[in-house]
């Protein structure tokens, strides 16, 4: 028999050394003694001897003996603990060899006073606790208690008994003898489990915890399937599957999903009273594992809140496991435990190493020297010393990013609307509940096929007896059973039908139907469909999202072979708090899950991202409407609209002043391209007729026949698309219907950038006419002159206004914000910095409300601030809120003001008009930038902290770039022809200088200018680099002429010149391409207008000011609301969404109207 020893002060230097030795008919305790257990008496002259070969100050030591498979005992952690326990004076290791432990009966195991051993796969746990028995060591790891933490069954139960938090869950044991715990009823949504309803998503855990295969079920609305995680193989521990069904055969724990935001914590006590914690990405995000340049798995060292230390201290005792890992989900502002290990180390952490020799040392020692009469007291140590993080200089601290952003690119969203008589119908409306409201809507796969089965079942029975009283008209249910036919499958993302009740039926449009109109109630049925992300929508917010992460400052290099590398620390550190907001509408949810994957570098299937790192925010108006009527408001507007558009003259001017108050330049543009409105709507009518003629054509040529057009869609389909536009549009009366136009717009300009290849005549002149018609008609749906326009604002978005003050209100630091463990964060800059991220994804409704809120609503003045007017006249000059339109505030705080100061925390508000849409070229209006720079200014003499009148700025100096025209059939350009910029990396403690090269692409017809500083920097990276477009400078053209071509940064000033810039301008950013893999099947994909500054000088404090304001005047006077919306998004206790929902609705009054989203 052999064993392993470590003996203090025995090799070169002082330093342990490992002895492997003693032949298998020597007893181990007999070289020596200190391998005895203090059962076994020493014997006289054994003591003597070693008393003369061995230092006096030995005297008897502590044997710690280690029993466990060779893999564990041999690994780097425990070989790393091992030497530093070896470096108390009195403490000996023995290793158990396996061959010892597999083969030999426990009495002929090695002496110990000390057992550190724990169970792993394929080791003989009997032996180890009949060899406790035998010897009666002092246990680090009580053993029996390592059979019931191999049974999830029993750590649940264990947990909770000690009242720890874990999610809710029940059992399915297929046990014969136990019937009565195997009931499970599964459907389509959920499983009800012993009487027990889980809705999707949840998870499905075997009872083995050796057994890894834990199964995430997703709802179909997200798109079904399940996520299937694995012990670590490679570089995956999970894979997404289609399988919808859970398993059928072996027991299993069912619980409710914890959305964590896509980070894990995993938890290491060493005794009840220490415990080291890391995040890692959750298995269950994407399935990759990010490994560093060692190939081991990135995990962040984090802070636990009083509460989760509480928790550990508990976990550690009621498993007696002085070594335990176990597993936390922090969610919805609690902690709760899903899973304990047992024994297990932390990985590649020299301070945990240690840490944990310390405190096994000292808890040996304490147990054990006065039962050995060792002269042994336990040591005193200074506590360590918190460390205060500090900014370097007076450069200001991003603290705050919120952005509210529409949808991508999406197909056309089609409606149709019958009135239904059929009892069917209303034995439907009845069962899912619309009495309630008066109104119901569908979505569900299942619902969905009811409406199905009973159009089937009116069109057989149509067919069967002609004379049968079916009122629902034949063409109309054919279009129900077809759309709701399509793609052969349901899917909660793409269709929906609404039902609403009418006690007197519809009123009929003319006095010829009025006599066929029956009396009684009917139902109105609105079939939706349409409207799905396309695989350009993801791309684009793929993209965005990986753009996006560059303005976040700090973190110079790759992580994972992505750039924008300082917001993945962030959120790998958990240093940054992250939450992405969504509506329920399928577009948007799935455009902020794919934003989400560009932003932190996943990978995969939206779906799981989607389930974890979404929030479905159908919170009485956060980012939905509730109800389908217009406001009186904007019934108003859409009268007189109406009533301008349908003159068949020349606009006059006094058209102008009533459709266009405002003088906006868009507005006055498109104005004069129509000219006549009812002669250009007599153009695009006929443009109509001329392009369905050309698709029936097409239908009729048999190659054609077949065709696929983008995205699935047939001729067929297209044809109806177009054939329901020129029944609609043009009324038996020969009136136009005005409100069809924004319909006309989406597809024509859906077919122009994704169906080219058809070659369709006209379609360039369809799109030129119906763009103008829409360019007016669409913003001026919102209002036409400031009262309007802050009116319906007020009812879009007002819950939304309040949120994003709620969330400038909070980014000051608090007890239980996320924070990195300063003692571990070597290599990580300022481990206290918290950065506060809040995404809000919505539809065209609320981007324009919003930008209203801001334009009209009194943040500044036009007259008194430069910068403002700039601003306004930017966003006059914008027609369209595009797919991807942007509205981002960023909050800085600059560390050397005084708190109270108001200079303190300072704002910037930013915007994009979204897409580029499909022929604008020169026409395109232009801003000054993104965070422009102002550092030329030589003669302005300020001080570097405070922030300078920016309306007294001369424009920036520029460098001109070669001008490269558009593509517009592979917009995602990556052209590297325009030269190369320098960035000083700040991140160094050193402040050396490190140079970034960046290429930014260009992609306007026009030539580019850039500006200077850094400002002008970030400009070129993140609209840039980012999203193959550029951003733009003040006069452009007239700057192009005057300035010779020039470097950005000459070489021996550039340092100088970016550490003389004022604080709020330096902003640090690393870059490395963007990588472009998968996304080279998408052609026809428009770049994004990069972002542009509309103010950066606002103060907190004005901004703040300013929406208190909005939300009184919205009707909101009661400021007990934002009080109790403060109290409820506290980040010590913050709620569920679904509390915020009904704590919104309980405060928001019942006659605030809810109009419907237009778009």
């Amino acid at each position: 028999m052999s064993h392993f020893e470590c003996r203090p002060g025995t090799g070169r230097g002082g330093l342990p050394r490992f002895l492997v030795g003693c032949d298998d008919d020597e007893s181990p305790g007999s070289e020596d003694g200190g391998m005895r257990s203090d059962s076994e008496p020493r014997d006289g002259e054994e003591e003597e001897e070693e008393e003369e070969e061995e230092d006096p100050s030995s005297e008897r030591q502590v044997v710690v003996g280690i029993c466990s498979m060779m893999k564990k005992s041999k690994s780097k952690p425990m070989t790393q603990i091992l030497e530093r326990l070896c470096k108390f004076e009195y403490i000996t290791v023995v290793i158990f060899p396996e061959e010892v432990i597999l083969s030999e009966p426990v009495d002929k195991w090695p002496l110990c006073d000390c057992l550190i051993s724990f169970h792993s796969k394929g080791f003989p746990l009997d032996k180890a606790v009949s060899y406790v028995q035998l010897r009666s060591p002092l246990l680090i790891n009580d053993l029996n208690m390592q059979y019931f933490i191999q049974d999830r069954r029993e750590v649940y139960r264990i947990l909770q008994e000690e009242g720890i938090d874990l999610p809710r869950y029940a059992v399915l044991n297929r046990d014969p003898d136990r019937p009565e715990e195997c009931n499970l009823v599964e459907c389509e949504d959920h499983v009800e489990v012993n009487g027990e309803v889980f809705h999707k998503p949840f998870v499905e855990k075997p009872v083995c915890a050796e057994d890894h295969n834990v199964y995430i079920y997703y709802p179909t609305s997200a798109g079904g399937g399940s996520q299937r995680l694995f012990r670590k193989i490679g570089s995956r521990s999970s894979v997404y599957s289609p399988e919808s069904s859970v398993r059928k055969t072996g027991s299993y724990i069912y619980e409710e999903f914890m959305p964590t935001d896509g980070t894990d914590v995993k938890v290491y006590t060493v005794g009840p009273d220490y415990a080291h914690a890391e995040a890692r990405k959750s298995p269950a995000l994407d399935g990759k594992v990010e490994r560093d340049s060692e190939g081991k798995e990135i995990r962040y060292p984090v802070m636990l809140t009083a509460m989760e230390k509480l928790v550990a201290r508990k976990v550690c005792l009621a498993f007696k496991q002085t070594v335990c890992g176990f597993d936390l989900l922090r969610a919805n502002g609690h902690s709760f435990v899903c899973d304990v290990n047992g024994f297990s180390f932390v990985k590649n952490s020299m301070k945990y190493y240690d840490d944990c020799a310390k405190v096994l040392g000292n808890m040996v020692m304490r147990e054990l020297a006065p039962q050995l009469h060792i002269p042994w007291s336990i040591p005193m140590e200074a506590e360590d010393i918190p460390i205060v993080p500090t900014t370097s200089g007076s450069m200001m601290e991003l603290r705050c990013v919120i952005a509210v952003v529409r949808h991508g690119d999406r197909t056309p969203k089609q409606k149709m609307k019958m009135e239904v008589r059929n009892a069917m119908f209303f034995d439907l409306f009845e069962k899912y509940g619309g009495y309630k409201s008066g109104k119901l809507k569908l979505k569900k796969p299942k619902q969905l096929q009811e409406v199905l089965d009973i159009a089937r079942q009116l069109l057989l029975e149509l067919v069967q007896h002609n004379d049968c009283e079916i009122e629902e008209k034949k063409s109309k249910l054919e279009q129900l059973k077809t759309v709701l036919e399509m793609y052969g499958h349901f899917s909660g993302i793409n269709r929906k039908v609404q039902l609403t009740y009418l006690p007197n039926g519809q009123p009929k449009a003319s006095s010829e139907e009025e006599d066929s109109q029956r009396e009684g109630p009917s139902l109105l049925l609105v079939l939706k469909w349409g409207g799905e992300l396309t695989p350009a929508g993801r791309v684009q917010a793929e993209e965005l999202g990986r753009a996006f992460r560059c303005m976040y400052p700090g973190g110079q290099g790759d992580y994972a072979g992505f750039p924008g590398c300082g917001l993945l620390r962030l959120h790998s550190t958990y240093r940054h708090d992250l939450k992405i907001y969504a509506s329920d509408e399928g577009r948007v949810q799935m455009t902020a899950a794919a934003f989400a994957k560009g932003l932190l570098a996943l990978e995969g299937e939206l779906t799981p991202i989607l389930v974890q790192m979404v929030k479905s925010a159908n919170m009485n108006g956060l980012l939905d409407s509730d109800s389908d009527s217009l406001t009186d408001c904007q019934q108003r507007v859409k009268t007189r609209l109406h009533e301008i558009m349908q003159k068949d003259r020349i606009f006059s001017e006094e058209d102008y002043q009533k459709l266009a108050p405002s003088c906006s330049l868009s507005l006055v543009n498109s104005m004069k391209i129509i000219s006549n409105p009812v002669s250009t709507c007599d153009k695009v009518y006929t443009l109509i007729q001329s392009l369905t003629r050309q698709i029936r054509k097409r239908l009729e040529d048999p190659k054609s026949a077949d065709l696929q057009l983008y995205h699935s869609e047939t001729l067929e389909l297209m044809l109806q698309r177009w054939s329901k536009l020129e029944r609609d549009f043009r009324t038996k009366s020969g009136r136009y219907d005005i409100s069809k136009i924004p319909d006309i717009y989406d597809c024509i300009k859906y077919d122009t950038q994704h169906n080219a290849s058809l070659g369709l005549e006209d379609t360039l002149e369809l799109l030129r006419l119906s763009r103008a018609l829409a360019d007016i008609i669409i913003p001026q749906e919102y209002g036409i002159n400031r009262e309007e326009k802050l009116d319906i604002a007020y009812a879009y978005c007002l819950p939304l206004v309040k949120k994003i003050q709620l969330d400038l209100q909070r980014t000051h630091e608090d007890e239980a914000v996320n924070k990195l463990h300063p003692l571990y964060s070597r290599g990580v800059m300022s481990p206290g910095r918290h950065v506060r991220t809040r995404l809000y994804f919505t539809s065209e409704s609320h981007v324009h409300s919003l930008l209203s809120i801001f334009r009209y609503g009194g943040l500044l003045n036009e007259e008194k601030d430069e910068q403002w007017k700039q601003a306004m006249d930017y966003l006059n000059a914008v027609s369209e809120l595009n797919y991807m339109t942007q509205i981002v505030i960023m909050l800085y705080e600059d560390n050397n003001k005084d708190p109270s100061s108001e200079e303190r925390f300072h704002v910037e508000l930013h915007f994009s008009p979204g897409v580029k849409g499909c022929e604008e070229g020169d026409n395109v209006p232009m801003g000054f930038g993104f965070r422009p720079a102002s550092s030329e200014n030589k003669e302005k003499q300020t001080d570097p902290g405070s922030l300078e009148d920016l309306s007294q700025d001369e424009p920036d100096r520029a460098v001109l770039i070669e001008p490269i025209s558009m593509q517009k059939r592979s917009p995602l350009i990556r052209n590297r022809k325009a030269g190369s910029m320098e960035v000083l990396s700040e991140s160094s403690s050193s402040s050396r200088a490190s140079a970034y090269r960046l290429f930014p692409s260009c992609s306007r017809q026009s030539p580019e200018m850039k500006p200077s500083g850094l400002g002008g920097i970030c400009s070129g990276l993140f609209s840039a680099a980012g999203l193959g477009a550029s951003s733009s400078a003040p006069n452009l053209q007239e700057l192009g002429q005057t300035h010779p071509k020039k470097p950005l940064f000459p070489r021996s000033s550039h340092r100088d010149e970016l550490l003389s810039m004022p604080a709020v301008k330096r902003f640090s950013v690393s870059f490395a391409r963007h990588p472009t893999n998968g996304f080279e099947g998408c052609s026809m994909v428009p770049s994004i207008y990069p972002l542009e500054t509309l103010h950066n000088s606002l103060s907190l404090k004005q901004v703040d000011e300013f929406l208190t304001a909005v939300c009184e005047s919205g009707g909101d006077t009661n400021s007990k609301t934002l009080k109790s919306l403060s109290a409820l998004f506290d980040s010590k206790s913050q709620q569920s969404l679904d509390s915020y929902a009904q704590e919104e609705s309980a405060s928001t009054p019942s006659h605030a109207p809810r109009p419907r989203p237009l778009v």
